[in-house]
């Protein structure tokens, strides 16, 4: 790893593999276990970078595809770089854009080379290779980058979602060879889909490379709940202890307490601020609809034990209020709210743990199910 990142264990749980630990980089550290907030567009929606930060986030998430159809990476650079041109100094992410490009485009055509897609904003043809990839998010300048990976859709059949994870690998090694910059650490991807015995190989294969950190991909793409588990608890230990390991898309109650007990580190998902549009509140682990009739007239917080800017100072029947009249404050408020929510439980596990009170306190937590 680059002397402007390290990864430092503190502590392990004595009944799981839950750690905490401490990831350092160029634009400070991040303690994990740790929530992640997306910014896809260099904004986390509805938040400016103050309110983002009273939150409680350290590190924030921003997506290669998006920046590079709008408002292209040339500009992201002109401005400074992605930190100075959205005004956030902490650490930041940036995903390779794979996920998109196989998720979102209607029109796309995967070879060795790459990917070959038309732009939804102007039909435009474009060729995202591995090496494109890494020369956008070297542009753009987030402190960890993904490399581009190939994501096979749930259900899958083996033989697809084997040809998928070994291009996977061999577009890590080219990710690898064009990366160009010592204060950006590059993360490798483990695919694999719900094949364990497939998963285990790439874990293996990808931590004899020995790269500064490590995600799990490829789920929340519509797997049942025990299965994104199964696939957790197979894969994370597998990765090397002395770096930091990445959960991708996962951000409920539930998943992130299964995860850490299997030793990851770091989450992302854009359920908080999603739900928030949607008037949707996240209330320990529970989910709330804002527009229910029971919320008109409650005029205490949405969780009086939270310390977050909406708790501290409106009533659920002022939010709800806010939410039927479809006013943007609301989804401000309700975002801040989610993503204080988030941080803060993995906040409360980190505690835990350094007092190895993880497995008893949580244990509500560590078993598969479909929400919180």
């Amino acid at each position: 790893m680059s002397s402007t990142f390290s990864f430092q264990c503190l502590a392990c749980c004595s009944q799981t593999k839950a750690r905490v630990g401490v990831f350092l980089t160029p634009h400070g550290i991040v303690e994990t276990p740790r929530f992640m907030p997306v910014g896809t567009l260099a904004n986390v929606k509805t938040l400016t970078p103050a309110q983002l930060k009273e939150t409680g986030a350290q590190m924030v998430l921003s997506n290669t595809y998006h920046l590079h159809l709008q408002p292209g990476e040339k500009i992201v650079a002109g401005g400074g770089g992605l930190h100075k041109f959205m005004g956030w100094n902490g650490p930041m992410l940036t995903d390779s854009g794979g996920f998109q490009v196989f998720s979102l485009s209607e029109m796309r055509k995967i070879t060795e080379d790459g990917v070959i897609f038309r732009s939804p904003h102007d039909g435009q043809i474009i060729n995202l290779t591995p090496e494109r990839s890494i020369e956008i998010q070297n542009t753009l300048g987030a402190d960890v980058i993904m490399a581009f990976d190939e994501c096979p859709p749930y259900p899958a059949t083996r033989q697809e979602v084997e040809a998928a994870t070994g291009r996977t690998y061999r577009w890590l090694q080219r990710c690898i060879a064009a990366h160009q910059r010592s204060d950006q650490a590059l993360f490798g991807i483990v695919q694999g889909g719900v094949y364990l015995d497939l998963r285990s190989q790439a874990a293996v294969a990808l931590a004899e490379l020995d790269l500064p950190g490590y995600a799990i991909g490829g789920v929340s793409v519509g797997e049942p709940p025990e299965l994104i588990a199964n696939i957790v608890q197979a894969t994370a230990p597998l990765l090397p202890p002395d770096k930091p390991r990445y959960l991708m898309g996962v951000g409920t109650y539930r998943e992130m307490a299964i995860a850490i007990a299997s030793g990851v580190d770091l989450f992302d998902c854009v359920i908080p601020t999603r739900w928030a549009r949607h008037g949707t509140a996240m209330v320990l682990g529970d989910r709330w609809n804002l527009k229910n009739a029971k919320f008109r007239e409650d005029f205490t917080p949405l969780d009086e034990t939270c310390a977050c800017y909406t708790c501290q100072n409106f009533t659920r029947a002022y939010i709800s209020h806010l939410v039927r009249s479809q006013e943007i404050l609301a989804y401000t408020l309700l975002s801040i709210h989610n993503i204080s929510e988030l941080i803060r439980f993995t906040q409360k596990i980190r505690e835990a743990i350094l007092g190895d009170r993880f497995a008893t306190e949580f244990a509500h937590w560590l078993t598969p199910g479909e929400m919180g």
